[in-house]
């Protein structure tokens, strides 16, 4: 019964994600119908060519229009309804997971859909602002699975590289553990690198490509950690040398 009945309410919150994407989608997709079927309204004693060419023009303009106003309106609900994650350890079925569980599906609608146009630009930090990260200055994020926004600090300068994953998030043995992650200033985030929740790396470390940091790792600023999983590299020449 007990199995059943978690079943039954994986069913029903996957339904209502489902009803959420439309929701946001429609309103999303809105301005750009709008702008399109003004554009089709507009040039219809145009020659077939020039009708098609313009067609094809705005509906390219009204995917960038459908990406930004999604990345808006995700911003304004979770400003709105104050959806900022709480450190600890939650049963997966109590209203702090179904928070996390709503705020994720935002990020990810938009992970699914634009995010890959925004990499690398002050479009990315705005997003993850406005899903509640704090973000320093001339921050760089090329990735899109930096996840759990109002758990991520990023200092100054700091660069995320492609593929990284930053989650301040583990399901194990039936909780949802949440936690911060806090990155420095002048931080370098190797391509491909996972930064686990708890993890707290000082100014002017680096994670190198493929690296794994486990949960709660505390790395030294001006260090360099490497390998899976990850180890201060610099710690562990000296070691060998006084070997």
């Amino acid at each position: 019964m007990k199995s059943f009945l978690m079943t039954l309410s994986q069913l029903l919150f996957t339904f209502a994600m489902y009803a959420l994407g439309i929701i946001f989608f429609g309103l999303a997709l809105t301005p750009a119908v709008f702008i399109f079927l003004k554009v089709w309204v507009t040039m219809a004693g145009a020659g077939l060519w020039l009708r098609c060419l313009s067609a094809g023009l705005t509906l390219a303009l009204g995917y960038f229009i459908f990406g930004f106003s999604l990345i808006v309106l995700t911003g304004v609900v979770r400003t709105i309804f104050g959806l900022r994650l709480k450190e600890g350890i939650h049963k997966m079925f109590s209203l702090e997971s179904f928070k996390w569980a709503f705020v994720s599906s935002l990020y990810l609608l938009i992970n699914f859909t634009f995010i890959d146009f925004i990499l690398l630009t002050p479009f990315a930090n705005l997003l993850q602002r406005l899903l509640g990260a704090r973000l320093g200055k001339n921050v760089q994020i090329n990735s899109k699975f930096v996840f759990d926004a109002t758990l991520l600090e990023i200092g100054d300068n700091t660069v995320v590289g492609g593929g990284a994953i930053i989650i301040g998030h583990v399901v194990e043995r039936g909780f949802l553990k949440l936690k911060k992650v806090k990155i420095g200033k002048n931080v370098t985030i190797g391509s491909h690198a996972t930064i686990m929740p708890g993890c707290e790396i000082g100014d002017n470390a680096v994670i190198g490509a493929g690296a794994v940091l486990l949960k709660n790792t505390k790395v030294e600023p001006h260090s360099m950690w490497y390998g899976v999983p990850a180890e201060n590299i610099r710690k562990r020449h000296c070691s060998g040398r006084q070997e």
